[in-house]
């Protein structure tokens, strides 16, 4: 059977029989032999901008001449990189994310699949390198070590941009409950214990705050990753290229992405180091610590719900115990939480791969790339989840919220500067003697009328910068 055709190809270590219809070859199958590891290949994002990068390489060196007496292989090459970087071929690079050499292994699954789809596409079957070859043809005037970190630049610039797209949203989701919540009085608390009279709404602007502040911090770190070390080839010296061919690379790679690369100043520098994806990962793991903050702070505010806090319900997902009746856990906040754990261990492991390089490379660079798409990844899809299945049905307990309002000594704070610090602590006093709420003491003892101990626990004053007494007394 057709299906059963096998063919031989032959690398620097020997021979190796593949099924023949396979689109990669050799290198790939060493790989898949060599590192059993992850379980998982490289991300789509990846494999595509891997295409794209090819696509910009070989459209250079068409420019150059090269394949000017072939046009039919130099438009089966370009269709081939084109066809990868739109995921068409996405699933025939299968190599594992983590690798030794650097991403040798990924270069070359990559090389080879596009080469065996150019020679599809001029109706041979795979494995005619004579024709059009991995190396010589797909791999001209490149390496690894440029083509490697360039492709997982461009991949993530796209990651960051969904993800700073899923902040924006998560940030509008806060501003919008900021909006719901701002009528309802509550307890602020400071080490767990009640300190003075805020909003839910207040709180909830700050989370918003805080999630600008993230997507600022994602917005402006993408510039970081526009500058490319490809046409360095091996070491950033332009080693086996034409000048001409590193000078005009990374232009064509622009014009193709519509992203603001540029060629590095010191291209044995850029090869060198992989000190960028570490600050690029510090901002993705700084919204990692703005989303397990607010998560953890929304499930202790939604806690109980009778003998917790309680001041919020947030939706109903599933049922919580399989033995405690009508229990539901916050499992969103939980869920996401994880994430951002996950991302603070990324954020280490990445750290020691972008200081273990060693001279003139970063061997590393699968792992980097591994953390910092993954990371991206966990956040775009945890901040969506939160925002969607959490914060957008959000709902406050506001009888609830009166009622600790009531019992709360957070209340005698928001007096003290209308009767002064000693009556407060004197009320204080008498109302726990005299089993009286704060409220029926102060009124008693003529300090403020009721009208001006509403409007000093209002939502108005709990939200003003500094107190006016006159605007209390009106």
């Amino acid at each position: 059977m057709a299906g059963d055709a096998l063919r031989t190809e032959h690398d620097l270590l020997g021979y190796k029989e593949l099924p023949a219809h396979l689109l990669y070859g050799i290198h790939t199958l060493r790989a898949l032999d060599n590192f059993p590891l992850s379980g998982r290949p490289l991300p789509e994002g990846m494999v595509r901008a891997f295409g794209m990068v090819k696509w910009a390489c070989a459209a250079t060196n068409l420019d150059l001449g090269v394949w000017k007496e072939n046009s039919g292989k130099a438009a089966a090459v370009l269709d081939a990189c084109r066809e990868m970087a739109e995921g068409k071929l996405t699933k025939y690079v299968v190599v594992d994310a983590l690798q030794g050499g650097a991403g040798t292994s990924t270069n070359m699954n990559v090389n080879e699949v596009i080469a065996n789809r150019a020679l599809e596409l001029l109706s041979l079957p795979p494995g005619r390198y004579d024709v059009v070859s991995p190396t010589d043809d797909i791999n001209l005037h490149q390496s690894t070590n440029d083509t490697y970190p360039t492709a997982l630049r461009l991949a993530a610039i796209w990651a960051l941009r969904r993800l700073e797209d899923e902040v924006v949203r998560l940030q509008e989701a806060f501003q919008d409950a900021e909006k719901r919540f701002a009528h309802v009085v509550k307890i602020g608390r400071t080490e767990m214990q009640d300190a003075v009279l805020i909003t839910l709404g207040r709180e909830m602007g700050a989370y918003a705050e805080a999630f600008s502040r993230d997507r600022w911090r994602l917005f402006k770190c993408e510039e970081r990753l526009r500058v490319v070390n490809l046409g360095g080839t091996a070491i950033g010296t332009g080693l086996t290229a034409p000048r001409r061919y590193v000078f005009r690379v990374t232009d064509k790679l622009r014009d193709i992405t519509g992203i603001g690369f540029a060629r590095a100043e010191n291209l044995v520098e850029a090869t060198q180091n992989a000190d960028v994806f570490a600050e690029v990962m510090g901002m993705v793991k700084a919204l990692a610590v703005s989303l397990h903050k607010v998560c953890g702070d929304l499930r202790l505010l939604s806690s109980g719900p009778d003998a917790g806090l309680g001041e919020i319900r947030l939706p109903a997902r599933q049922a919580g115990s399989s033995v405690m009746p009508a229990k539901v856990n916050p499992v969103i906040p939980e869920a996401v939480s994880q994430s951002a754990m996950l991302v603070f261990g990324y954020d280490a492991s990445l750290t020691f791969a972008c200081s273990s390089g060693s001279l003139e490379l970063n061997p590393f660079m699968p792992l980097i790339a591994h953390c910092l798409l993954d990371s991206l990844s966990l956040m775009e899809r945890s901040c969506r989840i939160l925002r969607e299945l959490c914060i957008d049905g959000i709902e406050a307990d506001e009888e609830h919220c009166r009622k600790q309002l009531e019992r709360s000594t957070a209340v005698a704070t928001a007096l003290i500067p209308h009767v002064g610090y000693e009556k407060v602590c004197d009320v204080l006093r008498q109302a726990e003697t005299e089993g009286k709420s704060i409220r029926q003491t102060v009124v008693e003892r003529g300090l403020l009328t009721e009208a001006a101990f509403d409007r000093a626990i209002s939502p108005e004053a709990v939200c003003k910068l500094g107190h006016d007494k006159r605007w209390l007394e009106k």
